[in-house]
């Protein structure tokens, strides 16, 4: 599994042009599966989210989580973190999930997070969307889930 992890002032998804989901402070998060990941990986990778240190704190230092200000989430389905790009000019998706499977982890990594964070909002999984956010910093984390 991997998230894309950007901190945000504000950001919002829609589906046909109406909003699904949409947060003020804290992280917009892009949500992919490996075809290889397996579910007992989703408490981790909550875990690395909800606590990683991306916020300022008052010396203006990155020491402050999630959960130190209370910061919303918004996660977003993203197969095409799984592209690989290497041969030709067309992205190769042969590396992600079944979306069955995956669609499960989204749904499972979404319930871990609420577990932690008060405010949490989803795009829709397989759904067209338009994204829009404000990233802060920037400010923006590759994370992949810890392989035992």
């Amino acid at each position: 599994m991997r998230i894309v992890v950007q901190r945000v002032k504000r950001a919002s998804v829609k589906v046909e042009d109406k909003i699904v989901g949409q947060i003020k402070e804290g992280a917009l998060v892009l949500f992919g599966c490996h075809k290889n990941d397996i579910e007992n990986q989703i408490p981790w990778l909550a875990n690395k989210l909800v606590n990683l240190r991306m916020f300022h704190d008052e010396n203006d230092k990155m020491n402050l989580s999630l959960l130190d200000i209370k910061g919303e989430v918004l996660i977003v389905p993203q197969f095409t973190l799984y592209a690989d790009c290497i041969k030709g000019r067309r992205p190769s998706f042969i590396d992600a999930m079944d979306p069955k499977i995956a669609k499960t982890y989204f749904e499972e990594f979404t319930l871990e997070v609420k577990k932690h964070i008060s405010s949490v909002q989803t795009g829709i999984f397989a759904a067209l969307m338009e994204v829009d956010l404000l990233n802060y910093g920037p400010v923006t984390f590759i994370v992949d889930a810890k392989k035992d």
